[in-house]
């Protein structure tokens, strides 16, 4: 069975890198880190992570937007 607690934590440590060198793509992988979060909490019955994780995958969309449109 597929694990998504280890990838998720995988996620977290490669995002942390990638926004610590200032990099968009960091801020994405976040997202989708985010996202098995909510999968994770729908597995689990915890369900208090799933706005907490929604409202995270939105100020990650705004950050990108922001951090792309700079780089233009």
């Amino acid at each position: 069975m597929f694990r998504l607690d280890y990838l998720s934590c995988c996620l977290t440590v490669l995002s942390t890198i990638l926004v610590g060198r200032k990099r968009w793509t960091g801020l994405a992988v976040a997202g989708v880190n985010s996202a098995i979060i909510c999968v994770i909490g729908l597995r689990t019955g915890q369900l208090g992570f799933i706005p907490a994780n929604l409202f995270c995958i939105g100020v990650y969309v705004f950050s990108i937007r922001s951090w792309v449109k700079e780089s233009l």
